[in-house]
């Protein structure tokens, strides 16, 4: 720096040096006033301004909360509709898995030789029926009627003869 601009500034530096520029003073007062106001607004207006905001956030309340309650409600009704597909078809498979049980159960007692109800059904048809040949047969020999309490009689499940008999009673069987 030049000696005569650095002599220059030094003085012009110590003339000023307690005082401040006027444009300055001017500025910084307002800045204060304007301070002052807005506080003073914020607090007139301050409780206005939070009471609308409290309705605000009330009526976003209510339709959020609406929105909610629609949306849950479909969801509901989606999933109950689901849930009533899903139990159709798990009821369909379970009767499909059931009778294809049964069916694989009847083949094999068809194929150990057991007797079904429909069997036994039939071959107790067919004795009543012998029965009465055999009855009208005497009758007509003898000329007296043979009482028929088979006929009469409630027909009785058949019974299940143990595995372990039926093997003993078939050797018999076939050398008689």
């Amino acid at each position: 720096m030049p000696k005569k601009a650095k002599a220059s500034a030094q003085a012009h530096h110590q003339e000023g040096v307690g005082e401040v520029p006027q444009g300055l003073k001017e500025t910084s007062r307002q800045i204060w006033l304007a301070g002052l106001g807005a506080v003073s607004r914020t607090k007139a207006e301050g409780m206005k301004m939070f009471d609308t905001l409290v309705e605000q956030g009330q009526s976003l309340e209510a339709r959020t909360r609406r929105a909610a309650t629609e949306t849950a409600a479909a969801a509901r009704g989606a999933a109950t509709q689901k849930a009533k597909e899903v139990q159709a078809m798990a009821g369909g498979t379970w009767d499909k898995l059931e009778q294809v049980f049964e069916d694989r159960v009847a083949r094999a007692l068809s194929k150990l030789g057991v007797y079904t109800q429909e069997d036994l059904a039939r071959l107790a048809e067919r004795v009543d029926k012998l029965s009465d040949a055999v009855n009208a047969l005497i009758k007509s020999r003898t000329g007296k009627a043979v009482p028929a309490a088979r006929a009469a009689a409630k027909p009785r499940k058949a019974r299940k003869v143990p595995r372990v008999a039926r093997k003993a009673a078939a050797p018999r069987a076939r050398k008689a």
